[in-house]
């Protein structure tokens, strides 16, 4: 096995991690301290969060582990009967569909529709207290499916580097 593999699988949990813990933060912190505000205050910041989220160093974090988990995924189904190969598919599977795929899925959508409200009309506060509540619960997802992809990297990288130190 080549050290790519490795690499990547660590370089992989890091950002299943990073990705994680931010999303962590929105989940216990930062949506209650925006829904507790006045609704266009609310909308507002969430409206500034949701453009300035969009840079390079978020979407690195963000896409990147899903990249690696293309080619960890390819190397997993290559050598499926090698050790710690299914950990590794599950992991980057873990991330792609349940990271990543939420956050396209269910978290941009609704991320498109709040940018179109006006913070201070009526049905700018109607769709917020909507877009509060789904949000939040497919943040909550994809926050758990980052942990548990980087938990199930982790494992794939110790039964992975301890095939490649015993051969």
């Amino acid at each position: 096995m080549s050290q790519w593999v490795l690499i990547s699988t660590v370089a992989t949990a890091i950002g299943c991690g990073l990705t994680g813990g931010a999303f962590y933060a929105f989940s216990t912190f930062i949506m209650k301290a925006i829904g507790s505000v006045a609704p266009p205050v609310g909308i507002a910041a969430m409206q500034s969060i949701n453009i300035v989220v969009i840079n390079p160093w978020f979407m690195t974090v963000l896409f990147g582990p899903a990249l690696l988990g293309i080619g960890l995924s390819a190397y997993a189904i290559a050598n499926g009967s090698r050790e710690g190969t299914g950990w590794l598919l599950a992991g980057a599977l873990t991330y792609t569909l349940g990271t990543l795929g939420v956050t396209i899925a269910f978290n941009v959508p609704r991320n498109n529709v709040l940018a179109a409200v006006d913070p201070d009309s009526a049905s700018g506060a109607a769709v917020w207290a909507l877009y509060l509540r789904a949000w939040t619960f497919f943040n909550h997802v994809r926050t758990i499916a980052a942990v548990v992809a980087m938990a199930l990297l982790i494992v794939a990288w110790g039964k992975l580097k301890y095939v490649t130190s015993t051969v």
